[in-house]
């Protein structure tokens, strides 16, 4: 069987952004809290603060690595499987990772020394100025890579001349039709995404009894983010798929599994089988006028279906489809999750239902899930497109790239890319079980119960709850 170099760069390409994305979305909402940490510790003076920040800091530089070293090697693809697309993009793409290094990195890395290794060397204010520089470096390296994405998945201000694209007007190629959406929704995600992840190790330490009061707060600071930024996602969300049905219509048919119009109105499909064979789908549990309500926002709307694309410019439906399905339904569960929180609070039991701290426990890797299926669905959704409109993916390749080079890379990428994950895990796992204070955090039999650990005990302040004895 001979081996297909594009599908191979491809499946090399995904595999590299979707391990390298999982740790930029989690950096830039935790390094906003790092910052917000700090400055509540400047303020008042309370040493749980201080706790707090010092520990997250911690887990901060082990993802942050790990995202520096996947990250560094991602870009060298584009002069190895995708020559073409590099030498075609290059007065565009070239300079704007350039920006990226020389605005964002710079940033990050320089005031990220200071971060990690100044507490004891600089004042508090300097230190909190150097978590505020962090933080804003990852913003401003979202802005440069969400750009460059959002200008392939909606090319702007430039113009293709001899097998080139030549830059018309920085403006239109940086602030590109589905820039605005793409980036709110991206770091929306983030904080999603940094929220839950502190919200499930709060709740981890609460049912062990473990530094409560630190942990009280960092669980009540994460719930009111969540209760604020999940509904603001969703709406978010709304609006960028309106924009997507605008400029990328088949995209949208495929996430939505629409062949064809029959009748008035467009159905949202629960649940399908799409055969793209066929164009049809099989099995379909669909709510009537369901989409034309979301997309078009009128109850006989109607949009483009795959069928009027030719079938060598349709996306690949299942893995659009599905994926589309996972995120919205994460994303739900993320809303359900804030508000029962909202309710537990109201209720005087945010810090003591048992059942409610273990679910955010499994809900601490939803966001993550739910960000890779979202960028499949971009990724896929654009295909065979690699600008879309303007250059296929075919187009692109790397033309002495053979199958058996690119299959070799991609076994060289994933077995790296165990080693550095194992690695990150194994640290952090480290990094967690020693917790805030000294010692190593272990299983305690019902330690939410107050004779269980000698560390907790009841405080007429926390009627519903405990305190570390003697904090």
């Amino acid at each position: 069987m001979e081996l297909d170099p594009i599908l191979l760069s491809r499946l090399q390409f995904a595999f590299v952004v979707s391990f390298h994305a999982i740790f930029p979305v989690f950096t830039i909402g935790l390094a906003s809290y790092l910052a917000l940490l700090y400055g509540l510790f400047v303020k008042t003076g309370n040493p749980a603060w201080e706790r707090l920040a010092e520990f997250w800091t911690k887990v901060f530089a082990v993802v942050f690595g790990m995202g520096v070293v996947s990250g560094i090697v991602m870009s060298f693809q584009f002069g190895t499987n995708w020559s073409n697309f590099s030498q075609a993009a290059s007065n565009f793409i070239g300079p704007m990772l350039s920006y990226e290094v020389i605005t964002a990195f710079f940033l990050e890395a320089g005031f990220l020394g200071v971060l990690l290794f100044g507490r004891e060397r600089v004042s508090p204010k300097v230190h909190l100025f150097a978590a505020l520089m962090v933080a804003l470096g990852t913003f401003v390296s979202a802005f440069w890579i969400l750009a460059t994405n959002s200008w392939m998945q909606t090319p702007a201000g430039v113009e293709m001349r001899d097998g080139l694209f030549h830059v018309t007007s920085w403006l239109e190629a940086i602030f590109n039709p589905s820039f605005p959406y793409r980036f709110a929704h991206m770091v929306i995600a983030s904080f999603l995404t940094g929220g839950f992840v502190v919200s499930g190790v709060s709740a981890w330490y609460l049912l062990r009894g473990h530094d409560v009061e630190a942990n009280r707060k960092a669980l009540s600071m994460s719930m009111w983010l969540l209760l604020i930024a999940a509904p603001l996602q969703a709406f978010v969300g709304d609006m960028h798929g309106l924009n997507t049905l605008e400029h990328q219509p088949a995209k949208v048919a495929a996430m939505e599994g629409h062949w064809q119009q029959e009748g008035d109105g467009v159905p949202l499909l629960l649940f399908a089988l799409p055969d793209q064979q066929a164009q049809t789908n099989h099995f379909e549990v669909a709510i009537p006028h369901g989409a034309s309500l979301i997309l078009t926002h009128s109850w006989n709307g109607t949009f483009p279906g795959l069928s009027e694309v030719p079938k060598a410019e349709q996306p690949p439906v299942w893995i659009a489809f599905f994926s589309f399905r996972i995120m919205v339904a994460l994303g739900l569960a993320m809303i359900g999750f804030a508000l029962v929180g909202l309710l537990l609070r109201r209720g005087g039991r945010l810090y003591t239902h048992r059942a409610f701290l273990q679910g955010l426990r499994l809900m601490s890797v939803a966001p993550f899930i739910a960000v890779l299926a979202g960028w499949f669905v971009t990724e896929t959704g654009r295909a065979p497109w690699l600008v879309y409109g303007m250059m296929t993916q075919a187009e692109a390749v790397t033309p002495s790239l053979t199958g058996g080079m690119a299959l070799f890379t991609l076994i060289g990428y994933v077995l790296v890319y165990a080693v550095v994950f194992y690695a990150g895990v194994y640290y952090l796992t480290r990094v967690i079980r020693q917790g805030m204070t000294e010692g190593e955090v272990h299983d305690v039999e019902s330690a939410m119960r107050p004779m269980s650990a000698s560390h907790v005990a009841y405080d007429d302040d926390y009627p519903d709850g405990y305190t570390t004895s003697g904090s």
